[in-house]
Order: structure tokens, then sequence, then C-alpha cells
């Protein structure tokens, strides 16, 4: 199931209302749309944003669950040249107000639940009034008269200043490792006629627009949920008769321990895309006896338009050393480990991993200085250590920079520590990532007390969630009487780690 004369989202829906017209793209929460009624309602809406003033380039933004009008909405953008911005709805009003100021967003997409958190933005509450917005808008097809190099979305990942950068991607991120591997004739990550795809992983994060878009791109059923739970999961496996999964590593085990959960709940499940953090091989040699599919493991950033590295079905082999990859390069894809003066190295020599790759980011919205940090000469400088081994796998075993991850969620321990600074009796505060069997990491927060003043966990808890999303907030708090720093004052989190990791050949979960 591949069309190569696909390269623009907006082409998408409409090159398959014209094949498929009557072909469900979409199920949510009870409620379907067929590709024809997709198109057509996204032709709707396209008119209306444009009706509202917008022009292309505009920012568009999306706040709320997953739902079938966020892709309604992601295929508006497309087809009115606007720019659409997920943003997280677990995030705070003063996280939101940062997102929708940076992107200068003018037209917000949002659940009337949520709708009290978005100020100086024009508003459309998704489930109050937005039938009557787009009323009386022509639903006729629109030719927006973009290229795979134009913008279509701005994801926010965690910046290590503690304030969330936009990432823009072109068109071509959600075409580019498709193109790859048809090209060279792999099947690593495919898709088959009569195909139904979950979609489990959130739209605000690019693993779940990514995915999302390989299923509309190969015109296929795409079942979503609002958001992810593991019961709901294995009961829409059964009932959609699901053939292709994507989840991070804490999904699939919520996945496996759900009550009486057997081979037999995932019987119709072919293949198996898994990523966002590292996984046990314990939990992996678990899923692949149950699940009984091909699994496929997938490496990236944000920045990298998602992955640019893949462990193939054909590695997955019980016992063999490469399930401690994270996987080679796709076709079209570059390597190289680099050492802190930025010169390669050489075979097994650890460094930091580097990229190259069509589907790479276009910038850090209004963000150069930080754009030119992570994108040199074509390369994205991951912030992760690794090295490749003699067959060209790429193995991770540590990060250069301090991010955290916790279920797939990228964390960047700066933004915790200017929130718990706030606090008055806080004198300064150190977070790390710690092993977490359930969710992979956890947030670690080291706090030293100002003298005479007196602070415990559940008041630094309630503190933090005023400012914080709950999955930022540390799940542990240790009490020290000073933060360890070097000479130039830079705290020494691997320091702080080393007593956690003890023992591991990684130095991520």
């Amino acid at each position: 199931m591949y069309f190569p004369n696909l390269a623009t989202v907006a082409g998408v829906v409409e090159f398959h209302a014209d094949r498929t017209p009557a072909t469900m793209a979409i199920s949510c929460a009870g409620r379907s749309l067929t590709y024809a009624e997709l198109h057509r309602n996204s032709n709707r809406i396209a008119n209306a944003i444009t009706a509202a003033g917008l022009r292309p380039g505009s920012r568009v933004a999306y706040l709320g669950k997953e739902s079938e009008h966020y892709y309604e909405i992601l295929f508006a953008a497309a087809k009115s040249a606007t720019v659409l911005v997920p943003i997280n709805w677990r995030l705070t009003a003063g996280e939101v107000d940062h997102i929708l100021r940076d992107s200068g967003t003018e037209l917000l997409f949002v659940e009337h639940a949520l709708a009290d958190v978005a100020q100086n933005v024009q508003i459309v509450e998704l489930d109050h009034g937005f039938d009557a917005w787009q009323a009386g808008q022509p639903d006729t097809d629109r030719v927006p008269g973009t290229s795979p190099d134009d913008p279509i979305v701005q994801l926010y990942t965690s910046g290590t200043t503690g304030l969330p950068k936009g990432v823009v991607l072109a068109q071509r991120s959600f075409f580019a490792i498709r193109d790859a591997l048809a090209r060279d004739g792999l099947d690593w990550i495919d898709w088959r006629a009569g195909d139904r795809s979950l979609i489990g992983i959130p739209g605000f994060h690019v693993g779940g627009i990514w995915w999302a878009m390989q299923g509309f791109n190969a015109g296929i059923t795409n079942v979503a949920m609002p958001r992810f739970d593991s019961a709901d999961a294995v009961r829409l496996i059964r009932e959609h008769g699901i053939t292709t999964v994507c989840v991070v590593p804490s999904m699939l085990r919520l996945l496996l321990a759900e009550p009486d959960v057997g081979p037999a709940d995932f019987a119709t499940v072919r293949k198996i895309v898994y990523g966002g953090s590292p996984i046990s091989e314990t939990l992996l040699t678990e899923a692949i006896r149950v699940c009984d599919a091909e699994f496929a493991q997938i490496y990236g950033l944000t920045e990298t338009g998602n992955t640019a590295i893949c462990l193939p079905p054909a590695d997955h082999k019980p016992g063999s050393p490469r399930l401690r990859a994270a996987g080679r390069p796709y076709p079209g894809v570059e390597v190289k480990i680099i050492d802190q003066t930025g010169d390669p190295l050489p075979t097994d020599e650890v460094g930091e991993v580097c990229l190259k790759t069509p589907a790479r980011m276009l910038e850090y919205w209004a963000n150069p200085t930080a754009t030119e940090q992570t994108l040199i000469d074509g390369w994205i400088h991951t912030g992760d250590a690794g090295h490749l081994d003699a067959d060209g796998y790429v193995h991770i075993s540590d990060r250069l920079k301090d991010m955290i991850i916790v279920a797939g969620e990228n964390i960047y321990p700066t933004e915790i520590e200017n929130a718990l600074s706030k606090h008055p009796a806080v004198a300064e505060a150190a977070v790390v990532g710690i092993p977490d069997d359930r969710f992979g990491e956890a947030v670690c927060a080291f706090v030293a007390l100002r003298p005479d003043c007196q602070a415990g966990p559940r008041e630094l808890l309630l503190f933090l969630k005023k400012s914080l999303a709950s999955f930022k907030i540390p799940s542990r708090f240790e009490f020290v009487e000073a933060v360890p720093r070097n000479p130039s004052g830079k705290i020494l989190r691997r320091e702080l780690r080393e007593v956690f990791w003890r023992g591991r050949n990684r130095q991520v979960n």
C-alpha cells in the first residue's frame, strides 16, 4: 500500500476520497468518518479558517484529547496552508500560554473543559459551536499550492532553558522515510490492504502524528483513543481487528499487565512498532511471546521528524545481542558519532549521535540560536551518547543532554528546578532521572532547604502542581544540605544519578 504520487498532506485525503471514498478513515470513541467525509469536512474547515482572516503560514492550535476533529483540523490546516500547533492537554495554563504566545497562534481549537487556559486568542470550542462556526462554508476542493518543503506542524518540545521550543516540520517529514523504505523494497514498517491501525500515542507527540499520517498515507482505517487506556486498547484491538500498533514501551507493559490478557487478544495484530524510550529485554521477550507479531523498534527525535533509525523485525530474535541496539539507519539516513570537538569517532567508540535525515526539522521557531546549536550542516545533534558497531547498528548508552524520558514524555530538569526554586523554603534544587520498572524512568528531585525553613515532599508536590503538568512532577524527593556543583557552578547530575544507575549496562532505562 504505497502511493508514490502523495507528497503533501493536503493531497493525501483528497486522493483517498477519490480512490476509496467509503473506506473508514478514522474512528474515535464510537464516532467515525469515511475518507470522503474527512475530505469534505476538512475542506469546509479550511475555508472557515481562511474566512476567519488567517493567511498562509498563520498558526492554528489544537488543545484537546485525541478525536476525529484533530485530524479534520490537521488536513484543514494543510488545505489552508496554515501550520498546526498541537498542544499537550495536560499542560498548565502558564505552559499553554507560553506556547500560544511563542507560536503566535491566531486561532485555537479547544475543548470546552480546557477553554479557560486560553487567553488573548480567537477560540473555537470543539464541543460547543464547532459545527456552527464552519456552517455555510463550501466543502469543495481546495488547492493550497504548498510543496513538500513547506511547514505543516509546529510541535513543542521541552528545552534545556526550561521553556519549550517549537520544532517546525515540513510536509516531507511525513513522507521521506516511507519513500526510502519503498525505494529499497524494505518492509520494516509496511502497510497492506485491509490494515487497521491503533493510534495510542497522542497527536501532540511527533510519534503520534507521524504514525497516524502513515496510516492515512496508505489509505487504511485508523482507530484513535481519546487518551491511552490499556483496557480500552485491548478491547479496541479485538473489536476492530487491529493489525498494526505503535506504542511506547510503558504502554506495551500496561497492555501485557491487563487481567487475563493473552495471545488471543492480539490474534489480528501482525506488527507492533515501538519507540520513544529504551525497552528492557525482559519486556520485549515477553511481548514477542504473548503477541506473536513482528516487532520493529524506531529511534529518533521530534527534530528528526520522528524515526531515523530502525531495528527491523528480522533482528527481533529472543537472546540476540541485536536487541540491545537502537537499530540501523533507514536508506538515505546518515549517522555519525562525534567527540567533544566535533570529530568523527571510529567503530565502537562512544560519542554524540548525529543524524542526517531528509525528514529533519526546518528550524526551532523564532529561535535561531537554538537552531544553530542543534542543526549543523544538515546534521541533527541528538544529545544522546552512543556508538556504532561493526555492522552499522547504533547503540544508545547515555544522554549528553539532561533530558529525562518518563513513559515516552520528554522532560528537562531545568524547568522543574526553576519551578522548585520559587518555593520560599527552597535554597536550590537539582533534578535527575532514575530507573523505573513501569515507566522507564522517574523524576527525582534533590532539594536543599533554606536555613530555618521546612518543607516536605507533599508540600513541594502541591506547590509544583500549580505550575507544572502532572507528568513533570517528581515522584521522589531527596533532601540534601547542598546540591553538588563543579567549580564553574554547573550541577553535577551524573554524581547524583550514579547511585541509582550503578551496575546497569546503560544509563538510560
